[in-house]
C-alpha cells in the first residue's frame, strides 16, 4: 500500500515567500555594510589622509580571511553537517563583530597612533574589522542561497533567488545614496556605520524568526522520512573530491570571479570615477553608482522568471558578461564625460548586474547534487573572495603609481583602471561560452526551465 505523505512546510506558497522575505532583509543589512564605505572613499582621504592604496588595502580586506584562512570552505563543510540555522547565526553574530570593529577604527573614539606591520594603526584595524565581517557576510551568503535552494527546489527557484537579490542590491543603493548625506548632516564620518550596526541587529533577529519555521520544516520532512524509503544521502567529506573533478562546477566558480571582479571592486571606485572623469560634486557622486543596484533590484526577478519558465540560463548569463564588457569598455573611452552619460551606462551595467546573478546562481543545483550545495555554494564564494581581494589591491596601486593627474580637483585618471576591468568582461565571455558548450555536452539542463512540470 504507498503511504500517504503529509504536505511540507515548503509546499506552502505563504511559508516559503515569508521564508524568502525573512532571510532576504538579513543579506539587505549584509549588503549595506559591505558597500557603505564605498561613497565616503574622497572623505576618507580628505579627513584621515588615505592614500589610493590603502584604501584599495581596505577594500581587498573584506576577503582575507575567508580566502588565507580558508574560512570560507570550512563554513561550507560546518553548513552541510550542521545546518543552515546553527551557520547562519554564527554569521550574523560574525557580521556584527566586525562592524563594531569597522566602525570604532574611523570613529571619535580611535586613539590609536603609528603603524602597525608598516600599516596605519588605524586602516589595519578598519581591515580586521571588515575581514571578520566579510567572512560572516559571505558564510551568511553560502547559507542564505542554500536556504532558498531548499525550501524552492522544483519550484520557481530563480524568482526567488532574483528577488533575494534584489533585496540585498537595496543595502547596495541606500549605502550608496545615504552614507556622505548621514556623515554630513551628522559631521561625522563613521555615523553611516553605526546605521549599519543597528541594521545587522535587525538582521539577526529576522534570521532567528527563519530558525523557528525551518525547525518547523524539517518536522515535516522527517515525519515523510518515515514513510518513504530513499532519503537525500548525507554529506562526506569524499564528495569535495568529487565536486572539484565537475568541470562545469570550475567553469561556473571561474566565470563568478570574473564577473564580480568586475562589478563589486569597480563599485568601491566608482563614486571617485564620477568626481575624477565626470566632474560630479563628492555629495552628489554617490547617486549615479547607485542607478546599478536600483536596476538591479527591478530587473534580476524578471530574469530569474525568464529563467524559472522559459530556461536559456547559459545565454543568459552569455549575454550578461558581453554587456560587461561594453559598459566597462565605454568608461574606459575619452568620450562624453558628462553625468548624464554616466548614469546611462551605469543603468546597462544594472542590467549586467542583473542577467548573470539571475541564471548563475540557480544553476548551481543542476550541477552539484543537493547534500553538496553547501560546500560547492562556499568554494564558489571562495574564488570569488580572490577576485574581492586582490582587484581593489590592483586599482588602488593603479591609481597611486600610474594615474595621477597632479590636478587638486580630479587627482586620477581612470584610463586604466577601466581597461583592466574590460578585460574581466572579456575574459568572462570567454568562460561564459565554454559553459554553454559544457551544458550542451554534459545535459546539465542550464537551458531548461527550472519549474518541474507535474
Amino acid at each position: 500500500m504507498t503511504p500517504v505523505l503529509r504536505q511540507k512546510l515548503n509546499d506552502s506558497p505563504l511559508a516559503r515567500w515569508g521564508v524568502l522575505g525573512i532571510v532576504s532583509i538579513t543579506m539587505m543589512c549584509a549588503y549595506f555594510i559591505a558597500d557603505v564605505m564605498a561613497p565616503l572613499q574622497p572623505m576618507l582621504e580628505e579627513q584621515f589622509n588615505w592614500d589610493g592604496a590603502e584604501y584599495g588595502l581596505f577594500s581587498g580586506a573584506y576577503g582575507w580571511f575567508n580566502v588565507f584562512l580558508f574560512m570560507l570552505i570550512f563554513a561550507g563543510i560546518i553548513l552541510d553537517r550542521k545546518g543552515t540555522r546553527f551557520t547562519g547565526v554564527l554569521s550574523c553574530l560574525l557580521m556584527i563583530a566586525g562592524c563594531a570593529v569597522k566602525y570604532y577604527a574611523v570613529s571619535p573614539f580611535f586613539t590609536l597612533e603609528g603603524t602597525m606591520f608598516g600599516i596605519k594603526a588605524q586602516v589595519l584595524t578598519a581591515c580586521l574589522g571588515f575581514a571578520v565581517f566579510g567572512m560572516g557576510a559571505e558564510t551568511a551568503g553560502v547559507a542564505v542561497t542554500k536556504i532558498i535552494a531548499r525550501w524552492f527546489s522544483g519550484k520557481d527557484i530563480a524568482l526567488a533567488m532574483g528577488l533575494q537579490v534584489s533585496t540585498a542590491r537595496i543595502g547596495t543603493a541606500l549605502a550608496f545614496f545615504i552614507s556622505v548625506k548621514t556623515a554630513v548632516r551628522f559631521n561625522e564620518i563613521s555615523a553611516p556605520l553605526l546605521l549599519g550596526l543597528l541594521l545587522l541587529c535587525i538582521g539577526l533577529i529576522t534570521f532567528i524568526v527563519f530558525c523557528v519555521m525551518d525547525r518547523k520544516l524539517d518536522q515535516s520532512v522527517e515525519e515523510n522520512h518515515n514513510l518513504m524509503e530513499g532519503q537525500e544521502e548525507s554529506f562526506r567529506l569524499k564528495d569535495v573530491v568529487q565536486m572539484i573533478r565537475n568541470r562545469g562546477f570550475w567553469l561556473i566558480a571561474v566565470l563568478c570571479l570574473l564577473f564580480y571582479s568586475g562589478v563589486f571592486p569597480f563599485l568601491k571606485y566608482a563614486t571617485s570615477l564620477m568626481v575624477n572623469k565626470y566632474g560630479v560634486s563628492e555629495e552628489l557622486a554617490g547617486t549615479i553608482p547607485s542607478l546599478l543596484p536600483v536596476g538591479a533590484i527591478l530587473l534580476t526577478p524578471l530574469f530569474g522568471l525568464l529563467y524559472d519558465y522559459v530556461g536559456k540560463g547559459a545565454g543568459i548569463m552569455l549575454a550578461g558578461s558581453f554587456l560587461l564588457l561594453v559598459v566597462h569598455t565605454l568608461f574606459a573611452l575619452p568620450l562624453l564625460n558628462v553625468w548624464w552619460f554616466a548614469s546611462v551606462v551605469m543603468v546597462l551595467l544594472g542590467i549586467a548586474f542583473s542577467l548573470v546573478p539571475s541564471a548563475m546562481w540557480p544553476s548551481v543545483p543542476k550541477i552539484i547534487p543537493q547534500h553538496q550545495l553547501g560546500t560547492a555554494y562556499a568554494t564558489i564564494f571562495w574564488i570569488q573572495n580572490i577576485g574581492l581581494i586582490g582587484v581593489p589591491m590592483l586599482i588602488g596601486r593603479v591609481l597611486k603609481n600610474y594615474c595621477r593627474t597632479g590636478i587638486a580637483e580630479q587627482p586620477y585618471d581612470y584610463t586604466l583602471p577601466m581597461i583592466i576591468f574590460s578585460c574581466f568582461g572579456l575574459l568572462a565571455v570567454c568562460v561564459a561560452w565554454l559553459l554553454k558548450r559544457e551544458d550542451r555536452k554534459k545535459g546539465y539542463g542550464l537551458e531548461k526551465p527550472n519549474i518541474r512540470k507535474m
